[in-house]
């Protein structure tokens, strides 16, 4: 799973929305200059580069000589971190800035500068054409002096050095950026250009610029800054400059069945009754040789023309690169399926070539972070006009290394005898940073991650190491899930069954999105891509695909699409997932042990231990009033149907066995009482609390009783019946009249408030602005059940003589009667 960081806007048309809504201190207009001889301008003095534009360095000048034929093009202008000052909460070679521009001439010698922010398209030949064109502006952000033009006339001279040292919202930091780095404005007095070096499709620049602190002080979690705002921060910033690709790629149509990143702009034409939405998947360019076509078409496997190549950050410690590279290359079976052998290639970074730069934004690497805080990630920058990516790269935390391990100890290290150690074996540890680099490379290629692809797998499986050895534990390795935690023991299951691999959904996607079908018409492609999902991609197959719902992930909808979960029995999983957890906790001061003899380490990995425990639980509560969905065409059957009953009362009885009875396996004072203080509430506790406010929660009871309605209550979980297991287990001592611990008084008391608030829900009048249980049956069904427990507590009451106990129960029994009887109090 990615660590939960603030990275930035990825989309070139995100970033130039944000730029030019929050940033007009470059909008200034011009003084005149008059235009000089080509030779004034460019002396005996210059040091010329050929490239993409002509570069001319003059003593401290840095000019462009932009030719007139390249006005009409659209140009992606980068700005990337190169190194950065201690303290900074990012790091070198993250994305700062993006934004596409192009450049036209304007009156009086000079060049306007134009974000391109949108892209609406209509054929030439009809008459709604010049009214899309008046209608679809690009914004005019920056006006640039005309130096000189070239020996030519076919050609303008302008002096970008200012632009490079300068803050604007081409060259300078995003406003998001600004906004984590807490950077003001660059001092003019401490900034310099390094280098400026043309290459025949992009023009790299090297700055170092010294910035104001701004923002206050960082906020809890953030660096702290090494030097005061009055000092300011130095970083070396690289600026890349790239021409779009002259003929497009072909965009390819999005299907929200297929978990692809897309973009979209509007088509306006005569005929239409309504403007039509052209939305297609990022992707990158992958195409077939000429000389290849045929053997493509007949099935054979051809390599690219050009394939995808990433390269190996050179600070990247020697031991972990093979395995990062085989990360890499693992999607070239994916690539397969779509025609293609050694699509994907991972390579070393040539330490020796200086021809080569690590700034120079046309290579994809993997960035290797000198981090205390884990995460790895893959942000792209993409074509507007087709979704091709344009600019990619990884970044990888060294501390996600830390991560990685503790997930496995903890999830795993009960089945693997080599997990249960504070430093795993070389092969161990490459086996899992492989698996998570591979995850992470899956972004780069334009996947989504696939949250409902581990529901479409039988639980038993996970348990099953024949079936393990020759499948995934799970159909698509873009799953937020990190380790098998449902094999046990004594399945003898293989670390080949417990880490994550590319699955077949993944090979599935990879071939839909980059098959050529020979076909360049839009529409004709569509129509061949949606068939292919029409006949291959059915409800609960293996092949299916969940995004991101929406809504708060510690609660989803629907539970087939989250996170860290796994099998298409979330109960049954969660029941094994606890079993392990018991195993890793009796152990943990064991497992943990190192040299220096703190419990720092022990500590760490209690946490995890209570973090897996807590997506367990949500596991098992989603269930509850759980809506599944599965994305269909028409005659495929219902998209929305609710999670079966007997899976939701298995859901409440999971929590009243393994949560509101007091979880003492978690609870061990042996270990807590090596570094935690006894001064606050436990963390158990906590998910007691938060197991309660979200089972007894409003939007969780809406959603059953609008099922009720809808399907009937033969065929759904009621609430009545819902909250008669819960109280089954939450209140049973009553009938036995057994005592309880404070920890389930605890939790008894949290339940009786979490009803009174939904039942005084009834009490209300409705206001017609919210979508709320006031006027429903939910509040009378739970006064009826608040009656109940006041009649079973008023006659359990006798039999008790502890006097705590006692003033438990009347404490109780006085806050119902106070809500049911008012006068009588």
């Amino acid at each position: 799973m990615q660590s939960k960081r603030i990275v930035l806007s990825l989309f070139v048309g995100l970033l130039v929305g944000t730029a030019v809504a929050q940033d007009t201190a470059s909008v200034k207009k011009p003084e005149a200059a008059k235009v000089k001889s080509y030779g004034e301008v460019i002396t005996s003095k210059a040091v010329s580069t050929q490239g993409l534009f002509t570069v001319h360095k003059v003593d401290e000048k840095y000019y462009f000589e932009i030719p007139d034929d390249l006005l009409s093009r659209e140009f992606l202008f980068t700005t990337r971190l190169s190194k950065v000052a201690t303290g900074s909460p990012l790091f070198g070679g993250e994305l700062m800035n993006g934004m596409i521009v192009s450049f036209e001439k304007a009156p009086g010698d000079k060049l306007f500068v134009r974000a391109v922010t949108s892209v609406a398209v209509c054929d030439t030949s009809d008459a709604l054409y010049r009214a899309v064109k008046n209608a679809t502006v690009d914004p005019i952000i920056m006006v640039l002096d005309i130096k000189a033009r070239g020996k030519d006339n076919k050609s303008s001279v302008i002096d970008f050095t200012d632009f490079y040292l300068k803050e604007n919202l081409i060259s300078g930091f995003s406003a998001e950026a600004k906004k984590i780095i807490r950077t003001g404005a660059p001092a003019a007095d401490r900034s310099f250009i390094l280098s400026m070096d043309a290459y025949p499709q992009n023009i790299e620049i090297k700055t170092m610029k010294t910035y104001g602190l701004s923002g206050g002080a960082p906020k809890e979690g953030e660096a702290t800054p090494a030097v005061s705002s009055f000092v300011g921060v130095t970083f070396e910033i690289s600026n890349s400059v790239s021409i779009l690709p002259k003929t497009p790629m072909a965009a390819q149509v999005y299907d929200p069945r297929v978990g692809f990143f897309s973009d979209s702009y509007q088509v306006f034409s005569d005929a239409q009754q309504r403007v039509e939405e052209k939305r297609f998947i990022i992707r990158n360019r992958l195409e077939v040789k000429p000389e290849d076509l045929q053997r493509y078409k007949a099935g054979e496997l051809v390599e690219p023309k050009e394939p995808l190549v990433y390269y190996v950050d050179p600070a990247t410690p020697k031991q972990w690169r093979k395995y990062i590279i085989a990360g890499i290359n693992d999607w070239n079976e994916a690539f397969k399926a779509a025609g293609f052998k050694n699509a994907i290639i991972g390579k070393e970074w040539p330490e020796n070539d200086p021809s080569m730069s690590l700034e120079d934004a046309r290579y994809r690497v993997v960035r290797y972070f000198p981090a205390v805080t884990p995460f790895s990630y893959g942000p792209k920058l993409n074509d507007p006009r087709t979704g091709e990516i344009l600019q990619s790269y990884i970044g990888w935390s060294h501390s996600q290394i830390k991560t990685l391990h503790d997930w496995y100890m903890v999830q795993a290290g009960a089945s693997d005898p080599g997990g249960r150690t504070m430093k795993f074996d070389e092969e161990l540890m490459g086996a899992l940073i492989r698996a998570d680099i591979s995850r992470t490379v899956g972004f780069t290629l334009g996947l989504r991650e696939n949250l409902g692809s581990s529901s479409t797998i039988p639980v038993e499986k996970l348990r099953d190491k024949n079936w393990l050895a020759t499948h995934p534990f799970n159909h698509s390795i873009m799953d937020y899930n990190h380790y098998n935690y449902v094999a046990q023991p004594g399945d003898q299951v293989s670390r080949t069954g417990l880490i994550p691999q590319i699955g077949e959904y993944d090979k599935w996607a990879i071939k839909w999105a980059y098959t050529y079908t020979g076909v360049t018409d839009f529409e004709a492609d569509k129509k061949i891509r949606l068939k292919w999902i029409t006949d291959n991609v059915k409800p609960g197959s293996k092949l299916i695909f969940m995004g991101d719902q929406g809504g708060n992930p510690s609660d989803p909808i629907n539970p087939a699409a989250q996170w860290e979960d796994l099998s298409n029995d979330g109960v049954k999983a969660s029941e094994y997932g606890v079993k392990n957890l018991k195993i890793a906790m009796a152990n943990l001061l064991k497992w943990t042990k190192t040299e220096n003899g703190t419990y720092y380490t022990t500590s760490d990995l209690y946490y995890t231990i209570c973090d897996q425990f807590s997506f367990l639980i949500r596991q098992a509560y989603s269930q509850i009033g759980g809506v599944r969905e599965n994305i269909a065409n028409s005659g495929q059957g219902d998209v929305y149907a609710p999670v079966p009953k007997a899976t939701q009362k298995a859901a409440v009885a999971f929590l009243n066995k393994e949560v509101f009875n007091t979880p003492t396996w978690l609870y061990d004072p042996n270990v807590l009482n090596k570094w935690a203080k006894p001064a606050k509430k436990e963390n158990y506790q906590k998910f007691q609390d938060n197991t309660l406010m979200y089972v007894i929660n409003e939007d969780r009871l809406l959603r059953m009783h609008t099922a009720e309605m809808r399907f009937g209550k033969e065929k759904v979980y009621t609430v009545d019946e819902f909250i008669t297991d819960l109280n089954k287990g939450l209140f049973a001592e009553l009938q036995t009249r057994q005592s309880v611990d404070s920890y389930k008084r605890f939790v008894q008391k949290q339940a009786v408030g979490y009803m009174l608030k939904i039942a005084q829900l009834g009490d209300k009048l409705p206001d017609g602005k919210t979508d709320n249980l006031t006027t429903t049956d939910v509040p009378v069904v739970m006064r009826s059940h608040l009656k109940n427990i006041l009649v079973q507590i008023k006659a359990a009451i006798p039999s008790y003589t502890d006097p705590v106990m006692v003033a438990h129960l009347k404490y109780m029994s006085q806050k119902i009667d106070s809500y049911l009887n008012p006068k009588n109090n």
